[in-house]
């Protein structure tokens, strides 16, 4: 099974966006999946639901982190793994158009939503992107661990 059915496996049993992402690596990071899933739980719908930076990036820049984040204070190696997110932010936005959630899911930007989450239902996937942006995270996030020198 790859990251991207894995992580989609996940969003279908009810996780949000980021803890489907990361959740998929589980493994690879050294991670329980139960660890995983708490440590990206208020990461989904935008950060706390709040409709900001989508969730499944969140979950990709720490899966990006990991594979080739700093481990020193080095202003190097901070520059390439910034370098890196900002290379993968601008693939995620050429692709979906923003990376931010509310853009994403074409809410009005002012309406203020409850912490509360939807139910899923078949109407609620059709709905939303989200599994797009999920697939496209988790293969992102394949493809920097095969290459990481982690």
């Amino acid at each position: 099974m790859t990251r991207s059915e894995r992580a989609l496996d996940f969003f279908h049993q009810g996780y949000n966006c980021a803890q489907s992402v990361l959740a998929a690596f589980a493994d690879d990071l050294g991670l329980t999946e139960p660890a995983a899933l708490k440590l990206s739980s208020g990461f989904g719908a935008g950060i706390g639901r709040m409709r900001g930076i989508c969730g499944a990036f969140s979950a990709l820049t720490m899966v990006a982190g990991f594979a080739r984040g700093n481990t020193t204070p080095s202003l190097d190696e901070k520059e390439s793994i910034f370098s890196l997110i900002r290379a993968l932010a601008g693939e995620f936005e050429q692709e979906h158009g923003s990376l931010v959630c509310r853009n994403l899911l074409h809410l009005d930007e002012h309406a203020q939503e409850p912490a509360r989450p939807q139910e899923r239902t078949a109407a609620y996937y059709a709905s939303r992107p989200c599994e797009a942006c999920i697939a496209f995270c988790a293969a992102r996030g394949e493809q920097i661990l095969r290459q990481a020198p982690y």
